[in-house]
């Protein structure tokens, strides 16, 4: 409404209420003169005059107000949505601007990964790295990038000569690729794609705390890398090179190892649950508290590795070479060892609470008081073994060779002797065992 027509609607409100108000006054001394009144009628009846003129004044001037109440209410709330929408407008440009100023950013990093200089490489990854944590929808991209990158620049090369295969440090723009994909990574961006980071060499690398999960590493070379606490959960590490890598406290949750060659590492503390480990190489490895519960070692080579305090309940361990391996205090309660070779072993305390050690060779092993309550050790060879104090409660030794074994203060109650072979075992103060028995299982 333009300001013309507000005064003029505004004039004939005005004159409106100036009727409505003398009206009733002119009606009040209209009927005074026509009639015969006293004068204190005449004033009572002008004083209804004055009072009616003033309520309707009133009543109309409330009106009034309140109409333009209203239409100073409702001007209010048009401008306010006015100001909304102008605002959204402005927010919408903003982030159009953003995403204008992303792409380019991205494009120019992108450009700059092939520049010659290392610092510019290196500016532009940590350019990538900005990218991603602004935009959600732009992570993976970035992701997939940055690992094409380190594919590209770092490509595993078999070298015949040592001497020349031997390298100090990884190099800087490759560090800083890793150290980014270690910060940024998110597998729920991949919808169960996963990076691919295959043959890459990144020995001496520093993936400490690094977020790897859902990472294909097949044929990597990981040497000497440092990956204390990183997450490696569910990636794929087959035919891996792991040599006196730094694995402590590493998360290797389902992850597969098959192949790996972990010899030397530190996995102390390491959770390897239900990892595939199938015909890794574990050798002189360190996995001292270890959780490796359901783990697959099928035929796995942890030649004198420590595993001491370990956690191996219910995993596999079926053929595995644990020759001089180190496993004092460990929990092998229902794990399957059944033909792995635990010569010269040290199982003292070790806990094989119903354990398959069926053809198992235990034979010049140290299980001082280890538990093989409900133990299965079918045809297993203990010739010479020292199981000094050992719980067999209910153990089945059948076809067992305990030739030379020490079985001092064994507890044997309950055991399954048929055709065990005892010649020369030492059996003084074995438990719940009859002599009677020991003779005719010898056939004496």
């Amino acid at each position: 409404m333009s300001a013309n027509k507000t005064d003029a609607f505004k004039s004939k409100l005005v004159a409106i209420a100036a009727i409505f108000t003398v009206s009733p006054g002119l009606f009040f001394l209209l009927f005074t003169r026509n009639r015969q009144l006293s004068a204190l009628q005449k004033v009572e009846v002008a004083n209804q005059a004055l009072t009616t003129s003033a309520t309707c004044f009133l009543g109309f001037a409330v009106m009034l107000n309140a109409y333009y109440a209203s239409k100073r209410t409702e001007a209010i709330r048009r401008n306010a949505i006015a100001i909304e929408k102008s605002n959204e407008i402005n927010v919408k440009n903003t982030q159009i601007a953003q995403e204008r100023l992303a792409t380019e950013r991205f494009m120019n990093a992108i450009t700059q990964l092939g520049h010659e200089n290392v610092a510019t490489r290196t500016g532009a990854i940590y350019v990538l790295e900005g990218v991603a944590r602004e935009s959600s929808q732009q992570n993976w991209t970035v992701m997939q990038i940055l690992t094409a990158f380190v594919r590209e620049n770092a490509v595993v090369r078999h070298l015949q000569l040592e001497t020349e295969n031997k390298q100090t440090r990884v190099r800087t723009d490759i560090q800083t690729a890793l150290t980014v994909i270690g910060r940024c990574n998110s597998p729920e961006d991949g919808a169960g794609s996963k990076l691919d980071l295959r043959n890459t060499d990144m020995r001496c690398a520093d993936l400490r705390g690094a977020n790897l999960q859902h990472l294909d590493l097949r044929g990597s070379n990981l040497s000497e890398a440092d990956l204390r606490g990183a997450d490696l959960a569910e990636s794929d590490l087959d035919n891996c090179q792991l040599l006196s890598s730094i694995l402590y406290e590493v998360n290797l949750h389902k992850a597969s190892l098959r192949n790996a060659n972990l010899n030397l590492a530190n996995l102390n503390r390491a959770w390897i649950c239900g990892a595939n480990l199938q015909s890794a190489n574990l050798s002189g490895a360190s996995l001292r508290g270890a959780n490796l519960s359901g783990a697959n070692l099928y035929k796995a080579d942890l030649r004198s590795a420590n595993l001491k305090l370990a956690n191996l309940s219910k995993a596999k361990l079926f053929l595995a070479n644990l020759q001089g391996a180190k496993l004092a205090k460990a929990n092998l309660n229902h794990t399957g060892l059944m033909g792995a070779n635990l010569y010269a072993a040290n199982l003292n305390g070790a806990n094989l609470l119903q354990a398959n050690l069926n053809a198992a060779k235990l034979h010049h092993s140290e299980a001082y008081f280890a538990n093989f309550t409900g133990a299965s050790l079918r045809e297993a060879d203990l010739c010479g073994a020292n199981l000094m104090g050992c719980n067999f409660h209910k153990a089945i030794l059948c076809e067992t060779n305990l030739s030379g074994a020490n079985l001092m203060g064994a507890n044997l109650f309950g055991v399954d002797i048929c055709d065990t072979r005892w010649d020369g075992a030492i059996l003084t103060g074995a438990k719940n065992f009859e002599y009677q028995e020991m003779k005719v299982a010898m056939g004496d």
